[in-house]
């Protein structure tokens, strides 16, 4: 789909600016309301919670509130660009948690790059969100941050643009490693990049079943072998014994390549260099490191993923983070820990295995869409990965003994969470679906109207 850019613009300041607001969940309409909801009412709740300070998820928003805490110095596409200019994405992330999980959000925006100074700044807001979603914080800082904040905080902490693209693309890799026979721990694998996404990528493939001494990772100076020195911690976590110097020599014979890196990082023919039926993930962003089109034609055994929405096997984070949370703030888990990403990524992988309902093929305009070479990991818009990512999250905090509220019943616990996405939501749906099924000839008089047009111009845009 293509935007343009004073749509953009128009969709950010059209109205209120910006794409967030509070909305009281209690009436506020006559003295009492207003005197239950502030002074003195409010004061029972505050005694009940100073003697016992776990009320505040039973007083509070807390239990459902997850704060997007960036300070902007690796914002996907756009660099460091500074906490203010950030907050547009912030708000997005915002927005999103509340659409697909039913999970109020604040985006904060902290003007610091000093990475002790942030942690401490975000640790002192531990008393306020039940959970904190770290995005577009650069790397190695990142890190540091993610790790220290996990250690001194008691509620559930993710840097997604880490662990989210972990998550997913171990999803698509395990079914596609299915549907061409090959085993994880059987395989070659070729990371292209060294940043935040490519550690996280690699350490999760590596807990899947991957083995260390099959992985090859590259950064822009070529292979981290043993002859790299000035490497940093991180990247000498995953020196390869190889005899490799280069990502051209690194793809001869490799059975996956997932890249985190830059647009055109890989040729046509390091892709014929592949083993059989190779695997592309190449998740560059808005380029890949090769162009979808160019690597399908170049090999017609080959199973690719992009990050893009306009091809098949998109790797995009949503179909993650709102449900994890979810999972993780019904139980109030103390972390977000390694059973539950994995829980994460089987739910995921699993899910594409089951038969589609037709809410998705209306929603994306098609037809049929069966788990395959070109259907790995469920579409965004799936209803399903609410009331299936989420439990199994859930339940993985359970096992590992971090859930503070177990989940007792199940059947219930289903229907709340369909209930966190709004029937008002479903209504819409519906209608736009139905629009769609059954499209009509629609005449728009006022052509010369910037409004009549915009209109005409959606109604094509979304195939209405």
């Amino acid at each position: 789909m293509k935007i343009r850019k004073q749509d953009a613009l128009n969709y950010h300041t059209q109205g209120q600016p910006g794409k967030i607001e509070v909305v009281p969940t209690k009436m506020l309409s006559t003295q009492l309301d207003l005197a239950l909801a502030y002074s003195p009412g409010v004061a029972e709740p505050c005694k009940e919670i100073a003697a016992n300070k776990d009320d505040v998820y039973k007083y509070t928003s807390k239990g459902n509130l997850v704060a997007v805490i960036s300070n902007g110095t690796a914002v996907l596409g756009l660099g460091n660009i500074g906490p203010e200019a950030s907050k547009p994405v912030m708000e997005g992330k915002a927005v999103l948690f509340k659409k697909y999980a039913g999970i109020d959000s604040f985006d904060i925006e902290i003007d610091e790059e000093d990475p002790d100074a942030f942690i401490k700044i975000v640790k002192a807001l531990e008393p306020t969100f039940g959970g904190v979603n770290l995005e577009d914080i650069k790397a190695p800082e990142c890190f540091k941050i993610e790790t220290e904040l996990r250690e001194k905080m008691h509620i559930p902490i993710m840097h997604d643009d880490q662990h989210g693209t972990a998550i997913i693309s171990s999803a698509a890799l395990l079914n596609a490693l299915e549907i061409v026979g090959k085993k994880i721990d059987e395989i070659v694998l070729v990371v292209n990049g060294a940043g935040a996404a490519a550690v996280s990528c690699s350490r999760l493939y590596l807990a899947l079943g991957l083995k260390r001494e099959n992985l090859i990772m590259c950064d822009s100076k070529g292979v981290i072998n043993a002859t790299r020195t000035n490497l940093d911690a991180t990247k000498a976590e995953f020196i390869t014994t190889r005899k490799l110097n280069t990502l051209q020599e690194a793809m001869k014979g490799c059975d996956v390549f997932v890249g985190l890196s830059v647009a055109d990082a890989i040729t046509p023919e390091d892709v014929l260099n592949m083993a059989k039926d190779p695997i592309v993930f190449a998740l560059a962003n808005p380029n890949p490191e090769i162009d979808y089109n160019l690597a399908k034609k170049t090999r017609t055994d080959l199973i690719m993923g992009t990050g893009r929405s306009d091809h098949p096997n998109q790797v995009n984070n949503v179909l993650g983070f709102p449900y994890i949370f979810r999972g993780a703030l019904d139980v109030r888990a103390t972390e977000i820990n390694e059973a539950m990403k994995l829980a994460a990524v089987h739910a995921l992988a699993d899910l594409a295995k089951e038969s589609v309902p037709d809410i998705v093929f209306q929603a994306y305009g098609i037809d049929r869409i069966q788990f395959g070479r070109e259907y790995l990991i469920p579409k965004p818009l799936d209803p399903r990965l609410i009331t299936t990512v989420s439990p199994a999250v859930a339940k993985a905090a359970m096992d590992s003994g971090i859930a503070r509220n177990p989940i007792t019943d199940w059947g219930q616990y289903h229907q709340d969470l369909l209930k966190r996405v709004g029937i008002d939501q479903k209504l819409t749906s519906r209608i736009i679906e139905r629009a769609k099924q059954n499209p009509k000839q629609i005449v728009f008089a006022e052509a010369d109207h910037p409004k009549i047009l915009k209109a005409a111009q959606i109604l094509q845009d979304e195939k209405i």
